[in-house]
């Protein structure tokens, strides 16, 4: 149920603020230290960022989509870093609970999941394993603990996975069966501190300096039978259905950067000159903008037209691919442009442009690659019969 439409206006409004007052002057700072000050954790716990998506019943906001998307839009106006401090507790961390958690299950992880006062994860990916997500080798064997208790084995690596250096549960992919594909993946809660889990040192990474990703190793880590998600083999069910919504909340992501970068765009274009005058009156510079308003406001109409079908209730595995593999290409554009239209300053550091160009680069990759989304659409398609 969407917010009372006053209360949801003060929310972004309150929102961009925090964007523009608080967190954009930190952003080389972050960088430098490739770490979120804490300080800046707990103000966004208090403003209700870690529990977005998650319902009021539990202590989150419980944002629509369409909701969730006008938010993301205003935190994309910064670097993705202190989004990505509570993302997985809006998205891939939480949604597999609230989609197919018991009320059980629910009770006891969703209210610290909203809080902020545990961080959750999600761990799909492998080293052998990215983009074939049904080809997961983790697997999940049924066995007894020392007290005779059922308890699943998990044993395997996961890679790349987002939060994991401070994350106190993960939603886990392993293989129960012997059916090939995701029709032998079953999903699982797996708290941080069960014997036999281990994390490994963070990356280090291209952009996105203060968000960290680093292996989870299980060694015959025993996990109780009651932290399954849903029945066997259900759980590549449930990472589609996660990546599905995780889609547009990066898509919607993405507009803000770019729109953050053309913003920047117009008011150095406006003041640095080159022969005589400023280089927003030459022409070939108000292409790259036009070029560049164009594709972002394509981008925000179709992350929001699909995430109003969402929050109907409608199929939108196809649109929600389709808006992350435009919105994604999108903002690569965008902010390979804006590197242009600054010139040799677009290359510098202090300008904070190179930075976001480094940092756009992810999104064209995680949550699926833009390769991946191209055939989402295409199967989408061509089952629908077009």
């Amino acid at each position: 149920m969407a917010l009372d439409a006053e209360v949801f206006e003060a929310l972004i409004d309150t929102i961009r603020r925090f964007v523009s007052e608080r967190l954009r002057p930190l952003e080389a700072e972050v960088e430098a230290a490739d770490a979120i000050p804490e300080d800046v954790v707990e103000e966004m716990k208090a403003l209700g960022l870690f529990g977005l998506s998650i319902a009021p019943e539990y202590g989150g906001l419980g944002l629509t989509m369409r909701e969730e998307c006008l938010v993301a839009i205003e935190l994309g106006r910064t670097t993705p870093a202190f989004r990505s401090t509570f993302g997985t507790n809006v998205g891939i961390g939480s949604q597999g609970l609230v989609m197919a958690g018991t009320d059980k299950q629910k009770a006891e992880w969703l209210p610290r999941i909203a809080s902020g006062e545990v961080i959750a994860s999600f761990a799909l990916t492998e080293p052998d394993v990215g983009s074939d997500s049904g080809a997961v080798k983790t697997r999940a064997v049924k066995a007894k603990d020392e007290n005779g208790a059922d308890v699943y084995r998990i044993s395997g690596t996961k890679r790349f996975i987002t939060n994991a250096d401070k994350a106190h549960v993960f939603t886990v992919m392993a293989r129960t069966g012997d059916e090939p594909g995701g029709r032998g993946v079953s999903a699982f809660l797996v708290p941080r501190d069960l014997p036999g889990l281990s994390i490994g040192e963070p990356e280090k990474k291209m952009g996105q300096k203060g968000a960290k990703v680093a292996d989870v190793l299980f060694e015959e880590v025993p996990v109780p039978t009651s932290l399954r998600l849903g029945e066997e083999g259900q759980g590549f069910k449930v990472a589609m259905q996660v990546l599905d919504r995780g889609r547009l909340h990066i898509s919607a992501v993405c507009i803000g950067v770019a729109e953050r970068l053309i913003a920047d765009c117009v008011a150095y274009a406006s003041q640095r000159k080159q022969f005589g005058k400023p280089i927003a009156e030459h022409q070939l510079i108000q292409a790259m903008i036009a070029d560049s308003k164009t594709e972002a406001l394509a981008a925000r109409a179709l992350v929001l037209e699909t995430a109003i079908r969402k929050d109907a209730g409608e199929n939108t595995t196809m649109e929600a691919a389709a808006a992350k593999y435009f919105a994604s290409e999108m903002v690569g554009r965008v902010a390979d442009r804006a590197v242009q239209v600054f010139g040799g300053a677009g290359y510098i550091a202090d300008y904070g442009i190179e930075r976001l160009y480094r940092d756009v680069r992810l999104f064209r990759i995680y949550e699926g690659t833009s390769q991946i989304q191209q055939l989402i659409i295409a199967r989408e398609t061509i089952k629908r019969g077009g």
